[in-house]
């Protein structure tokens, strides 16, 4: 009933409105009822609120209209101290903030974008240099309408004369020695240690090989001749294998200068002579051949006191190369032309006691010869030859 409180709670809201801090439009009626519902809810703690503002305190109210009389009192109370706390603080001035130092303003924006560059970010950064290199600028390109043609005259493209490939027998490099070929031997087969393979590599000659070759293998390629310098200086060759080319030729001197070959594999190619062969051969392979008698050296295996395997078997042989050494356990020499074996073919006929016991497999069958007339050839012999009557 009391209108004083609200009169002054009035000259409190127009007072905030001329210092420039409160809007035209507030809505008390919310805030009080807010700050009302509160002191009811605290209604036993609110003399420490009524205490500090020298209001009179009714610890236990009779009635429910005396409770809320005196809480519409206390949310007066508040809402005037609300009001007088905001109303004391010194008027809003604009003038008074540094705008300048406080943040930048659109433009100051808009220009430092414009300041900064962002396609510089886009240039690749050469790792290793000091300094990205030079941009060159490309002239425009013409401008082509949708419907015209033009006429474009390239530059002739240089030809290089072509040269055929060759070997090459200069010092051995990183890789072995070169071969003309585009690569090193090393690379064009393949190194393991002391065996180089070149299988199946289309040559057509054979590759300088490294000083420290043992064994290589370049069987099933185009080889059609054996020079004496494809092998020359290397005294660590143990063994060749060039089975499977078209060889049809072989220099004297291709093998007789090896001082360590032990095995040497030619079967299916077209030779029809053997070279001189070097004393420490073990292993002798010539099968399908087109190798003749008179294309061998006279007692060409005599001399190889460490030979076991000879196949000479698929030729045009009309004789068995004698005499054989002891060492010898195999000997093919099916698909010939031998016709006829003498007594001292295997054995001694001037020692009655003489045993060949290595020899175990003899191949004589397919040959024009009866072996059962030459009984007298095998008496030393742990196994008789293989072979039919003719």
């Amino acid at each position: 009933g009391d209108d004083k409180p609200c009169l002054y709670t009035g000259q409190l809201m127009a007072c905030a409105r001329e210092r420039g801090k409160m809007p035209e439009k507030v809505p008390w009626e919310g805030v009080v009822n807010i700050i009302y519902q509160w002191l009811f809810r605290n209604r036993h703690s609110v003399h420490h609120l009524s205490t500090e503002a020298s209001l009179p305190y009714q610890p236990c109210p009779r009635t429910v209209a005396e409770t809320h009389k005196q809480m519409a009192l206390h949310a007066a109370v508040l809402t005037v101290a609300l009001l007088g706390s905001y109303c004391g603080a010194p008027p809003a001035d604009p003038s008074s903030y540094d705008l300048k130092n406080y943040d930048v303003d659109s433009d100051t924006w808009d220009s430092y974008g414009e300041l900064y560059d962002y396609d510089d970010l886009d240039e690749e950064i050469e790792v290793g240099t000091l300094a990205p290199p030079p941009s060159v600028t490309q002239p425009p390109s013409p401008v082509v309408h949708k419907h015209s043609t033009q006429e474009v005259t390239l530059p002739p493209s240089p030809t290089m004369p072509a040269v055929p490939p060759t070997l090459d027998f200069l010092g051995p490099g990183l890789f072995g020695p070169g071969t003309g070929l585009g690569m090193p031997t090393c690379l064009l087969c393949v190194c393991i240690s002391g065996s180089v393979y070149c299988d199946d590599a289309d040559l057509t000659q054979v590759p300088p090989l490294p000083k420290e070759t043992t064994h290589f293998y370049a069987r099933f390629n185009k080889l059609t001749e054996v020079k004496s310098k494809d092998f020359l200086n290397l005294n660590q060759l143990k063994r060749i294998d060039l089975t499977g080319n078209q060889i049809s030729a072989l220099d004297e001197d291709a093998f007789r200068s090896l001082p360590q070959l032990q095995d040497l594999l030619l079967a299916d190619n077209s030779l029809q002579a053997l070279p001189e062969l070097p004393d420490t051969m073990r292993h002798i392979d010539v099968r399908n051949n087109r190798l003749r008698s008179a294309g061998m050296h006279r007692e060409a295996f005599k001399e190889m006191k460490d030979l076991q395997f000879l196949y000479l078997s698929d030729n045009q042989l009309d004789y068995i190369p004698v005499p054989l050494p002891d060492s010898l356990r195999v000997l093919h020499l099916q698909n010939n032309n031998i016709q006829s074996l003498n007594q001292d073919t295997f054995c001694n006929s001037h020692d009655i006691n003489y045993v060949r016991k290595a020899l175990e497999d003899i191949r004589l069958d397919s040959n024009p010869v009866d072996i059962s007339r030459y009984t007298q050839a095998y008496v030393c012999l742990p196994r008789l030859p293989v072979g039919s009557p003719y």
